[in-house]
């Protein structure tokens, strides 16, 4: 790894080496990183992630929230449907884009510091105004890099887990946060397993892009 490597290695995780992040951070603690990717450019725009999304070849899911109420659909998604989403309240999700978009994979690839075998996939999240996937927890180790726009994360170490039986999706009933915070473009929030989280995109118009990293569970 050359010296210019070593720097931006140190850049993308916060000013501290991997060694030091794997040691402190890594299924520990969570970190925020501001200016992970200084003068980050976005992946895909929309209407290459749209079309994406209208394939049989990726999977994609889309998210809807009307006041306290819930919707989730499932994709390929035809081009009518995705053109009659309202102005806000909604998030669609694409599974694997490393898998298609050269960038992402790249990206994937930038965490080759962790071992191989338990990166999974970069899964992007395309928000209009309000949009967002209700508070949750993941199982797994995640890395969520903002793109395009802003989203505002609440987060919780909170042991309470459990979900709300109603959605159609895995949201808690109950989200008591410690820790708010606004994320522009190229700043990243690494989440060890179970920590809660909930994640809001206040543009004021236009789109939000996240784009989560997330690795694999150990299995015994």
């Amino acid at each position: 790894m050359t010296a210019k490597t070593d720097a931006t290695q140190h850049t993308f995780l916060g000013g501290i080496s991997p060694r030091d992040f794997m040691a402190k951070h890594w299924q520990k603690q969570w970190r925020l990183i501001r200016g992970a990717l200084p003068a980050f450019e976005e992946l895909i725009d929309s209407k290459a992630l749209f079309a994406l999304a209208c394939s049989d070849d990726a999977e994609s899911r889309l998210i809807l929230r009307e006041g306290k109420a819930w919707t989730l659909e499932n994709g390929p998604f035809t081009k009518k449907r995705l053109a009659a989403l309202p102005a806000r309240d909604w998030s669609l999700l694409v599974q694997g884009l490393n898998l298609h978009v050269p960038a992402a994979d790249a990206l994937l690839r930038r965490f080759n510091f962790l071992p191989y075998a338990r990166l999974d996939d970069v899964m992007v999240s395309l928000a209009a105004p309000g949009g967002g996937v209700g508070p949750h927890f993941d199982s797994y180790d995640v890395f969520l890099l903002q793109g395009t726009g802003t989203r505002q994360w609440k987060i919780s170490e909170q042991t309470d887990l459990e979900l709300d039986p109603g959605a159609p999706l895995k949201i808690l009933k109950k989200l008591k946060a410690s820790e708010t915070f606004d994320l522009m473009a190229g700043d990243m929030l690494y989440l060890p397993p179970h920590v809660a989280h909930d994640g809001v995109a206040t543009q004021n118009d236009g789109f939000c892009t996240t784009y989560s990293i997330g690795f694999r569970a150990p299995t015994h």
